[in-house]
């Protein structure tokens, strides 16, 4: 005879089936579970009323399921059905209800048969990846765990380090720049060949007159050319107001240069940039990064910006999308300059081309305009008489 098996009363209004513990043809034993539910707080393993094989399977995981919800059909036979009975999922004892339902104090997305696994294997769910929805941890996941720490037990070690204080602050700008500020970025390689030639012999030179000459780096040379851009498109030295109705021009020219140090990152503001010229930009370049790496920095050194530059130039690595410095309205990142084949005329030139990526804010700035705005840069980067007219 066929036996509907239905959803018991757990108390909950509705629960959403996590895991289905059985297959069709399936010989099951009473109390033997049949699936996992799962409510707002607590997840709870079903067991059958009675015994027989799985007929039909009416449910599949990610449904809703309520009280006298049918989940599957038994084949029972009529003699051995009589003298079964049936379980009363509210009269189990209370070991079997500890096994049953789990509560998630830790978070931790398992089922109880998932976590009985791990209590027999010794594993420590916190160490185990879930690849399941929600994160929640498959058997397959306690599988694939132990076969990695038996062949390499050194493998998963952990060690747990706090978020220092410049971390948290640096981090949670990051996370609400790039939440509320609708990112494009625009990309772009420029030929800086004949830049470096004249970067290098101009340094040569002064090395000549004076041994202790701090060399002059092509990073200088790129703010001096994003102050230029700035004044010829105003659009990127301005900020949205806090009501997203007026956008503010701003008539000077201060830009932040983003410096890595020691467990995080700050941004050192050279001010009135428009006004100085390569070398003073770059003494005032060496005096914020000198003071930044031993955290001499004050309020007034990176306060007033009006666009940031990132460069990972001497890190390595071809092109990124670098995140807003709120409240201003773009950023250019700076990556490391390679030598390429470039087609000039009738011949491939080696030719050192350097990668410059502009994130923009596209509420204030529309596509054709940073792509006028990278253009202007890379004509004055490529040929750098442009930047004393």
């Amino acid at each position: 005879m066929h036996i509907e098996v239905k959803m018991p009363d757990i108390g909950l209004d509705e629960v959403e089936v996590i895991e289905i513990l059985v297959k069709l043809n399936d010989n099951i034993k009473m109390e033997q579970g049949l699936i996992t539910v799962e409510g707002e707080k607590s997840s709870m393993e079903i067991p059958s009323p009675i015994s027989g094989i799985v007929n039909k399977i009416n449910v599949k995981v990610g449904d809703k399921v309520s009280t006298n919800s049918i989940i599957m059909i038994f084949i029972v036979d009529d003699i051995d059905f009589k003298n079964q009975k049936k379980v009363d999922i509210n009269n189990i004892s209370d070991n079997n209800k500890k096994t049953m339902i789990h509560t998630r104090n830790n978070m931790i997305h398992a089922t109880p048969s998932v976590r009985r696994l791990a209590r027999d294997l010794n594993v420590d769910l916190n160490n185990v990846l879930g690849s399941g929805p929600k994160n929640r941890i498959l058997k397959d996941d306690i599988e694939i765990y132990t076969k990695n720490v038996f062949n390499n037990p050194n493998k998963l070690k952990i060690e747990k380090v706090k978020i220092n204080d410049l971390q948290k602050i640096v981090g949670n700008n990051l996370y609400n720049n790039w939440r509320n500020i609708p990112h494009v970025t625009q990309f772009e390689e420029i030929d800086i060949t004949t830049l470096e030639d004249f970067r290098k012999k101009y340094n040569s030179e002064e090395h000549k007159k004076n041994n202790n000459h701090s060399n002059i780096t092509i990073l200088s040379f790129i703010i001096k050319s994003v102050s230029h851009a700035l004044l010829k498109f105003p659009i990127f030295n301005s900020s949205l107001s806090s009501d997203k109705k007026t956008i503010n021009f701003k008539k000077y020219v201060n830009i932040g240069i983003a410096v890595d140090v020691e467990n995080g990152l700050v941004v050192p503001v050279i001010k009135n940039v428009n006004e100085k010229n390569i070398i003073n930009i770059s003494s005032d370049l060496m005096l914020l990064s000198d003071k930044a790496r031993k955290n001499k920095l004050n309020k007034l050194d990176t306060k007033d910006g009006c666009f940031t530059i990132s460069n990972i130039g001497s890190i390595g690595g071809h092109w990124f999308t670098p995140i807003i410095n709120f409240p201003e309205v773009a950023i250019i990142g700076v990556s490391k300059a390679v030598i390429k084949p470039v087609w000039k005329y009738e011949k491939f030139v080696p030719s050192l081309m350097l990668p410059l990526s502009l994130s923009y804010d596209h509420r204030v700035i529309n596509g054709a305009d940073a792509a006028r705005f990278v253009s202007f840069i890379k004509k004055l980067l490529s040929d750098i008489r442009f930047l004393v007219m």
